[in-house]
């Protein structure tokens, strides 16, 4: 099973299954490097089948098989089609999405952190918060250092940059207007990317938020070359807002920080499509592509 990734099929109530199928027959990797956790979709790939007939279960339990391949050094990376979050909940499994489930199930030590990274072409942005209300949100200089620390070690590691350039946004309108619309740029990210640059990390900062996905935009629309290999976004929205209007069907919600790396597509279970034939695989295709080459089997990006 070595130099294999898995795929997991995802909600049984939703498009999973359908996207998955249509990824693989467009794409047509190599059935040595793809493992199938879930279902049997008929496609030849070898399959572990889970058997449960409570949903959330079924979806959390797929996490766990894979997490399980992952420790003992059997898989070389993770595609998760995805699941309901409302599903997880009520079969009693509290968590706010896979990305946290993995990082429970995989985490080495408690210094090992998940961090969500979208990724399309070069176009690449992290979320330094994820899914938290906005009223809870709380930056600090750690917790900026120690997520762009990993971003840079993902980035030199796995993306071939010897020196990646990183943006911060701010956290306020117009970074914080030197103090008139907030303080938290003065007070906190300024003093963190000061503390990454004397490290020896390129890091730059704040820049209002609107600004910097305007000029990325216009790049990426452009097929231009980005002016950094990554943004630092300090919530969910700020980052998921512009990315999912550029590139709605392109970028890849990436797992960054554990054991291995995981990709999973920038869509939902859609319940109401499932059975009709009607979804569009191609942020499965992007989110596999994506994998073969993170994981090494395929080409480095």
């Amino acid at each position: 099973m070595k130099n294999k990734i898995a795929i997991t099929t995802g909600d049984t109530l939703g498009i999973g299954e359908e996207v998955t199928i249509k990824a693989l027959n467009a794409l047509k990797p190599d059935k040595s490097q793809i493992l199938i956790i879930g279902k049997d979709l008929g496609l030849g790939y070898e399959t572990y089948e889970l058997d449960s007939y409570d949903n959330g279960a079924y979806c959390y339990k797929s996490l766990e098989y894979a997490s399980k391949l992952a420790r003992e050094g059997l898989i070389n990376g993770l595609v998760t089609a995805p699941v309901s979050k409302e599903a997880l909940h009520k079969s009693g499994y509290f968590f706010s999405g896979q990305t946290e489930i993995l990082e429970k199930l995989l985490s080495q030590n408690k210094n090992q952190k998940a961090e969500m990274l979208f990724i399309a072409r070069d176009l690449r942005v992290m979320l330094l918060t994820r899914h938290i209300p906005l009223k809870n949100i709380i930056l600090s200089e750690d917790i900026i250092i120690e997520k762009i620390e990993r971003l840079n070690f993902f980035l030199k590691t796995k993306c071939n940059i010897s020196s990646p350039k990183i943006a911060v946004c701010g956290l306020n309108p117009h970074a914080g207007e030197n103090g008139i619309l907030g303080s938290e740029e003065k007070e906190i990210i300024l003093p963190a990317i000061k503390k990454l640059n004397k490290k020896g990390f390129l890091v730059y900062g704040a820049f209002s938020a609107d600004a910097l996905f305007a000029k990325a935009g216009k790049k990426f629309l452009n097929n231009e070359k980005q002016e950094f290999d990554a943004i630092a976004a300090c919530y969910h929205d700020q980052a998921l807002c512009p990315v999912k209007t550029l590139c709605p069907d392109e970028a890849v919600n990436t797992t960054i920080g554990l054991k291995i790396i995981r990709t999973s597509p920038p869509f939902g279970t859609a319940y109401d499509i499932k059975g009709k034939n009607l979804a569009n695989p191609k942020g499965m295709i992007c989110a596999i592509e994506l994998m073969l080459k993170l994981s090494q089997i395929s080409s480095v990006i």
